[in-house]
């Protein structure tokens, strides 16, 4: 059975609510305080670029924290419903895209070492996937 959690009343599977939550807050940071991102990360050249990636990872993770609800577990044939599938896909894929550039640029030299926490993390967001599937 996979792992979930109550907020308001409702369950939510926590691997894709978790890293929903991660990727909405890491996302948005940049878009909302550039100077203390920058602070962190490094300063960068192309200001947009960073913003507009920021704004599609604080996509996916609203879209992993709607599809973590209720009603994206609702089953018909006792297997994993398609939303459960495609929302496994999308988390572990974008986790795993964002950890392969931060270690492939950190490598060469084209982004701050700061960035392998966040590869680190990205690890971490994939055991949790595999982790709630080993226990269903």
């Amino acid at each position: 059975m996979s792992m979930t959690v109550r907020m308001m009343g409702r369950r939510f599977r926590v691997a894709p609510l978790a890293q929903g939550l991660f990727f909405a807050a890491t996302g948005l940071w940049p878009i909302l305080h550039l100077r203390s991102f920058e602070a962190v990360t490094g300063p960068k050249v192309d200001r947009w670029l960073v913003k507009t990636i920021g704004g599609l990872i604080a996509v996916v993770g609203a879209t992993l924290v709607v599809g973590s609800g209720p009603a994206a577990r609702r089953r018909w044939a006792g297997g994993p419903t398609p939303a459960e599938r495609a929302l496994r896909v999308l988390g572990i894929g974008a986790a795993a895209a964002l950890a392969m550039a931060d270690v492939v640029y950190v490598a060469r030299r084209r982004i701050a070492p700061v960035y392998l926490a966040d590869a680190v993390a990205e690890a971490g967001i994939i055991t949790g996937w595999i982790a709630e599937d080993a226990r269903r």
